[in-house]
């Protein structure tokens, strides 16, 4: 790590700057530094080294990070190197290290904040404003030709990746992520709902400016070509934290819908989506599911550990069961038009 650190001061011009090393969560692929410079200006250093992605895959993220920040979307920008490049290739250990700069977000993470909202601000505020900045992200990916490309969603979510990554012991599982990948093989793919999106949009992910409530996205880290109700089913599912203490499952499911239409409110003041689309919000959770239990399976194979059947068990379950709405209500008819 020093070496890399080393050869980032030379190549951001750096030198004048500390690094201060930010301990990694469960599942976490990168190494994230602070840095602060002299003129205390906060940056955060990705160091890549894992060597499950390419060169010309960072390419992608980061190219696409600086347009949307270079067309006004609320996302922390790419810092380029003195060389003028978005994504450095260093060499560790015999090993290829990709290191790229980031803009500080302003602000806070939701959680810092003991998951407490701006005070004095109305709870819809925040709502609204999540949907905005994943608008705003959405509308401008309508228009973005990329040189570099990422991934379409089938490149990775095909029976055949699945097979190899999840145990036959969970064949009921796999057979239930069959039919729904049969599904989305049936959705639509036009510009108008399918093209690059976050696919990890949640709190952990943007900072809140508590003056304002202007939220900052970051970590683009695992973007790819989706449809974008994905990004939205992905904001439905973590309302659940702001109900949960409902314990009726058709009330909980109201307050769900109530908090989802302020943020699509927010959404469609920067870009819109269709009522077909969004009437197959229940399968695009489920898509949702999928992935949480993918990135459970690859994380433990990352990790050398045995998968722990409780930290998919929920969302196993309704796959398999064709339980809607990840659990909450139990029967899509209680879950009112979008």
């Amino acid at each position: 790590m020093k070496q890399i650190i080393e050869q980032v001061k030379r190549l951001y011009a750096l030198e004048d700057s500390t690094f201060t090393t930010v301990s990694g969560h469960e599942g976490g692929r990168n190494q994230i530094v602070i840095v602060n410079r002299n003129e205390n200006k906060e940056y955060v250093l990705r160091i890549s080294a894992l060597g499950d992605r390419s060169e010309n895959e960072f390419l992608g993220e980061t190219e696409f990070v600086r347009y949307l920040a270079e067309n006004g979307a609320p996302v922390t920008d790419v810092i380029p190197s003195v060389k003028g490049k978005l994504v450095e290739c260093m060499e560790e250990d015999g090993k290829a290290v990709f290191v790229s700069l980031f803009a500080y977000a302003k602000g806070m993470l939701l959680a810092d904040n003991g998951y407490r909202y701006r005070e004095g601000a109305p709870l819809s505020e925040y709502f609204y404003n999540t949907g905005k900045a994943l608008g705003a992200i959405h509308r401008l990916s309508k228009t973005y030709t990329p040189v570099h490309p990422r991934p379409d969603y089938f490149d990775k979510y095909n029976m055949t990746y699945i097979d190899s990554l999840i145990p036959d012991e969970y064949d009921e599982l796999k057979s239930a992520i069959a039919k729904r990948l049969d599904e989305f093989h049936k959705l639509p793919m036009d510009k108008s709902c399918y093209g690059l999106v976050h696919f990890d949009f949640s709190d952990g992910n943007y900072h809140i400016d508590m003056d304002t409530g202007v939220i900052t996205v970051f970590d683009f880290d695992n973007c790819m070509n989706c449809w974008y109700m994905f990004d939205l089913a992905n904001l439905w599912i973590h309302n659940e934290g702001w109900t949960r203490q409902e314990s009726d499952l058709g009330k909980r499911l109201e307050l769900m819908k109530q908090c989802f239409d302020f943020q699509l409110q927010g959404y469609r003041i920067e870009t819109d989506i269709s009522e077909e689309m969004l009437k197959k919000l229940p399968l695009f959770i489920d898509m949702v599911l999928i992935e949480n239990i993918v990135d459970e399976f690859e994380c433990a194979i990352r990790e050398g550990e045995e998968l722990d059947y409780e930290d998919i068990e929920d969302a196993a379950g309704c796959l398999i069961n064709d339980i809607p709405f990840a659990g909450i209500g139990n029967s899509s008819e209680n879950y009112p038009d979008a």
